[in-house]
């Protein structure tokens, strides 16, 4: 028995992306319709000030499931693709559970982190004592609300259709929950309560959809066998170090700059950065969206194709989303003061500064979505988290130079490390790239049949 992929497919590696991307899509086309209307719902009911403190929870929250998170949907389509081009359900199984468990593992040292943080230093952003022990149930169930290792499963099974109807849940759940507390008492934790409930559901259904596109992966009597997944995938130790760096220096660029526009210049400041940096991420959610669909498909062609159609899929990919990224900057150039005033009331309306700069950083995105993948999937992972490693340098020292200016100085220091990893990393693509003209790294054979040293 093989697990369901009954969808209709493309043929090729690159009608199979916009197929994907065209799902997803969907699902976030109507996701960021909702989000910007419940984001208006909270900015209008909240205030400056609340949604401030709402924002820097939020901000604190995703940064510990960033930290705590181990990436695994990565590792399970980066070598999870192999089994199942090979319809060895048992050997994807094992590793499906070997990553729930390290999921699980994470949230409870997050909860820890998280006491230590929310209890210990909440003061230095400064947060009203009162929501303190909010914002600590608020990051539990965040952390617990982890869903990575079932996103890798449907994604190793080409199965985004049925992710997006998931993925639903949370915009409309968020929406519905914003309407009631607007009718019956807006407060922040009433927000937070809704949030971290509706992310707890997303988690159960996307366990459930993967247990029923693959029951014969997803099994209770596997996590009793982590030990031979881990020597049925060889390297994976190493890969899931690499890319568990890599999401905290993430973690560490998304949320850090709001973290310390909070800490520096007020929970005012900080509910403006975070609403321009919400609509600046519903304009580039392509980036997102291709960047599941390309790291999906360039795992299979890595196994599955030959040398010219790898190197041919991540150029087409890159010039499509280097122009998507043009029309984010030109969007949030022209309209951003209306989007914002749109969304948030006047008092939002000055966030048109910090919107353009975290526009340019997401184009920067966008045009990069193909390299990380291209390096993850030959090998070079940790050539990926050399170039976030010098991108977070160079965040840091915009931090350092530009913070004085406010807000905006913050946003212009991540439009600076946005830069920074796009070149760092478009070089050591481009030189992958290279090698695989060369033949000194082979395409559609397992990691093992790497020709000559990692340069």
């Amino acid at each position: 028995m093989s697990a369901k992929r009954y969808r209709q497919e493309s043929a090729s590696p690159l009608g199979r992306i916009l197929q994907n991307t065209a799902w997803l899509l969907g699902g976030k086309g109507f996701g960021a319709i909702c989000g910007l209307a419940y984001l208006a719902i909270q900015t209008r009911t909240l205030g400056l000030k609340d949604f401030g403190h709402f924002s820097l929870i939020f901000g604190t929250a995703q940064a510990l499931t960033s930290l705590a998170g181990f990436q695994t949907w990565r590792v399970v389509v980066r070598y999870g693709s192999e089994h199942v081009h090979a319809k060895d359900w048992e050997k994807f199984g094992r590793l499906g559970m070997l990553c729930g468990v390290i999921d699980a593992v994470g949230a409870i040292l997050g909860c820890g982190l998280a006491a230590i943080l929310i209890f210990g230093f909440a003061h230095l952003l400064e947060l009203n004592p009162s929501f303190i022990h909010i914002a600590f149930w608020y990051c539990v169930g965040s952390l617990w609300a982890l869903v990575s290792a079932p996103t890798g499963i449907v994604r190793a099974l080409n199965r985004f259709d049925m992710a997006v109807y998931v993925e639903a849940i949370v915009p409309s759940g968020r929406l519905v929950a914003a309407l009631i507390i607007w009718f019956t008492g807006p407060t922040v934790g009433r927000f937070l309560a809704a949030w971290a409930a509706i992310d707890i559901l997303e988690a159960i259904l996307y366990w459930t959809m993967a247990r029923r596109l693959s029951p014969q992966a997803v099994r209770i009597s596997y996590l009793f066998q982590l030990r031979r997944a881990i020597r049925e995938n060889p390297g994976v130790t190493q890969f899931f170090f690499v890319t568990y760096m890599g999401s905290a220096i993430d973690a560490a660029m998304k949320n850090g700059p709001l973290l310390v526009v909070g800490g520096w210049v007020g929970t005012k400041a900080a509910g403006l950065y975070r609403l321009a940096s919400q609509l600046s991420q519903a304009l580039s959610k392509l980036s997102t969206l291709l960047t599941r669909s390309v790291y999906a498909e360039v795992a299979r062609v890595r196994v599955a194709s030959k040398a010219e159609e790898f190197r041919k899929l991540a150029l087409q990919t890159s010039l499509i989303a280097g122009g998507a990224g043009l029309a984010v900057v030109a969007v949030a150039y022209f309209l951003g003061e209306q989007l914002l005033a749109m969304i948030g009331g006047d008092a939002f309306e000055s966030g048109a500064s910090i919107l353009i700069p975290l526009a340019v950083a997401a184009s920067f995105d966008l045009a990069s979505v193909a390299f990380e993948p291209v390096l993850h999937s030959t090998g070079k992972a940790r050539q990926s988290l050399v170039a976030r490693l010098i991108a977070l340098a160079a965040l840091g020292v915009g931090l350092w130079q530009f913070i004085p200016i406010g807000p905006s100085g913050a946003a212009w220091a991540v439009a600076l490390a946005g830069a920074t990893s796009y070149v760092a990393m478009g070089v050591m693509a481009w030189h992958t790239l290279r090698q695989v003209d060369s033949g000194k790294i082979m395409v559609g054979l397992p990691d093992d049949a790497e020709i000559g040293p990692e340069e």
